[in-house]
């Protein structure tokens, strides 16, 4: 019979953030189907706030491995402390969220471990018996499932892949763990933490819309000119009254190499799509982009696709998205920006 673990850190103040709790929810429809056991382990400096939300999940266990040490995102520690959560659980399949902070070390506990590993999976099931995992290749143009004989299986689980788990939450009995840390193998020093503030930050893989603006937000407009200057106040605008998530196509980003005015507050993380991500919002607003094929795939997984572009023949109007609106996007988001007070 498999054994499951479920491998979640905690955030500065002990709580689980939305992907950790999909990786839950992953874990106990997992166990369900195969009818086995899956416990919790819990990484980061205070654990008991997060392992307490999830005291009604089902678990059969909460092992955590916790501390100062444990605050930030280190290899030698993380590395060792799933690798310590794994064997204390005697987990057969490991499964945790594909975080920047798991999935650089998920693949590398699986090797300490003697396994096997599977990373950015967006389906798990059981099938016949045997756990499936379903994985998108080709820049998600086309889909495997896989499964394997090899334990344990370290699988990491793409954000946004299943719903959040929100069961009520009670008083969890948590063991500690202790890894096993080689000789000198935690010689990196977290100093401080510097992040941006709510308003700077524009990439937000939680929010609701992803507002795309393409290469054609700095092209010159009716009146012959650029105005680049006043598509970033627009923007910026927008996505501070919206909370929205802003990305953009690999032509904009890469105009500053042909000589053309960029907004400087896009970069290669913003890409979306064929080089880029490929995110998961609910509804998504391209702007000035002509929906081509190679940034269109970016947007394979938004529930609702609509544009704003003044060329009706576009690649958004040839079924790629479910309304276009045929306009000039100055106009339409300075009217939008109005309406939003």
């Amino acid at each position: 019979m498999e054994t499951i673990v479920c491998i979640v850190q905690t955030e500065g103040d002990g709580s689980l953030a939305k992907a950790a709790l999909e990786a839950v929810a992953c874990a106990k429809e997992l166990a369900a189907g195969l009818t086995a056991q899956f416990a919790v382990g819990l990484l980061g400096e205070t654990v008991q706030p997060g392992a307490d939300a999830l005291a009604n999940c089902g678990a059969s266990a909460f092992f955590a491995v916790s501390g100062a040490a444990f605050a930030q995102a280190r290899y030698a520690t993380d590395a060792a402390a799933v690798t310590a959560l794994a064997k204390a659980a005697g987990a057969t399949i490991v499964l945790g969220a594909a975080t920047s902070r798991l999935a650089r070390v998920m693949p590398g506990a699986a090797t300490r471990l003697g396994g096997v590993s599977d990373a950015s999976v967006t389906a798990v099931a059981a099938a016949g018996g045997k756990p499936v995992v379903t994985r998108w290749y080709y820049r998600q143009r086309m889909f495997a499932e896989l499964t394997r004989d090899a334990r344990p299986w370290v699988v990491t689980i793409a954000p946004g892949c299943f719903a959040a788990y929100a069961g009520a939450g009670g008083s969890a009995a948590v063991t500690g763990v202790t890894p096993e840390l080689a000789a000198g193998g935690a010689r990196t020093t977290v100093t401080r933490i510097i992040s941006p503030s709510g308003e700077q930050q524009t990439i937000r893989p939680d929010a609701k819309l992803l507002f795309v603006a393409g290469a054609g937000w700095t092209k010159k407009q009716s009146d012959g000119a650029a105005h680049a200057g006043e598509a970033e106040k627009l923007i910026l605008n927008f996505l501070n009254k919206s909370k929205a998530s802003l990305g953009t196509s690999k032509s904009l980003i890469d105009l500053s190499g042909e000589g053309q005015q960029v907004m400087s507050f896009l970069t290669h993380m913003h890409q979306v799509g064929q080089t880029g991500a490929t995110p998961r919002h609910p509804k998504g607003l391209a702007t000035c982009c002509h929906g081509e094929e190679p940034h269109v795939v970016g947007w394979r997984f938004i529930g609702e696709r609509r544009a704003v572009n003044l060329d009706a023949n576009c690649g958004w109007a040839q079924g790629k998205a479910d309304v276009l609106y045929v306009a000039d996007a100055f106009k339409v988001m300075a009217k939008v920006i109005e309406l939003m007070g």
